[in-house]
């Protein structure tokens, strides 16, 4: 079986969900942070795997729940980070953030047999999901993360070295507050759509 990396920050107000403030203030940013990354790990709870990590900038709170590992994410841009994470990894492993909390378990149920890589692209242009058969830290280094061609980038980079690559569905990351609505809509009974129907509704919150 495959292990499964969160990749995530401890959701600190002024640290976290930058972009949705405005309309939401830094501590409901944060709250909404910390619904979708509780969210997140129930999801992975719940997928079959062989070992589960949170690779976390920060401190672990109680939105962890038990069954997990946790390291720390080291310091460099975010393609050293997600490069260490995999190379902490010894076998088959799948990857992904803290931003898409309307994941399921049946997204994250992988496996390898015909494939190399799993690629799970992002409506931003970027990824949610990345799996690797058999983890290489150097797929990701130099990848330039946070633009609307890091997917595209990404991808290449794993067809450039002969793997064979499956794609997953396509997910919206929470970034904006009309993101935030949108995906609180694909999941109406979890924790993130809960969080943010408690959040006052104000003017552009896409709501």
């Amino acid at each position: 079986m495959t292990t499964l990396l969160v990749i995530a920050k401890e959701p600190v107000p002024g640290r976290v969900k930058t972009r949705l403030t405005p309309p939401f203030t830094p501590a409901e940013a944060a709250d909404l942070a910390e619904a979708s990354l509780a969210d997140t790990l129930d999801a992975v709870a719940a997928a079959p795997a062989t070992r589960r990590v949170l690779v976390l900038d920060g401190s672990p709170g109680p939105w962890l729940p038990p069954g997990f590992d946790v390291v720390p994410q080291c310091a460099g841009g975010l393609d050293a980070r997600l490069a260490d994470a995999f190379a902490r990894c010894a076998g088959p492993a799948l990857l992904i953030g803290m931003d898409t909390p309307q994941v399921t378990p049946d997204l994250l149920t992988t496996d390898f047999a015909d494939c190399d890589a799993c690629f799970g692209p992002a409506d931003d242009g970027g990824f949610w999901a990345l799996g690797l058969a058999a983890p290489d830290p150097a797929l990701l280094r130099g990848v330039p993360m946070s633009t609307g061609r890091t997917g595209a980038v990404q991808r290449r980079r794993l067809v450039a070295a002969g793997l064979r690559v499956r794609d997953l569905p396509r997910l919206r990351d929470v970034d904006t507050a009309a993101d935030a609505a949108a995906v609180a809509a694909l999941a109406p009974r979890g924790r993130f759509a809960a969080r943010l129907a408690a959040c006052p509704p104000r003017t552009g919150a896409g709501r």
